[in-house]
């Protein structure tokens, strides 16, 4: 039998938790050794935006350069 290799969850957007920006919505990065997701800075009207700001040029640019980012940080 094969051992499967612990995988990340894919990033994903979520409620924003922070009151002075209740009712919008943000994107989180799981990232590999950290508790907490990474949060991208920026706000989104509604869930369908933010996700469709994830599968976006300018989007996934910006998770490769957290992640990115998160990995030298760990080196």
């Amino acid at each position: 039998m094969r051992r499967m290799k612990a995988k990340l969850p894919p990033p994903y957007a979520a409620e924003t938790k922070d009151a002075r920006f209740a009712g919008t919505f943000e994107v989180l990065i799981p990232v590999p050794e950290r508790n907490k997701p990474a949060k991208v800075p920026l706000q989104f009207p509604t869930l369908s935006a933010a996700e469709g700001w994830m599968h976006s040029a300018e989007g996934k640019d910006m998770i490769a350069e957290i992640l990115e980012e998160a990995n030298e940080r760990k080196n």
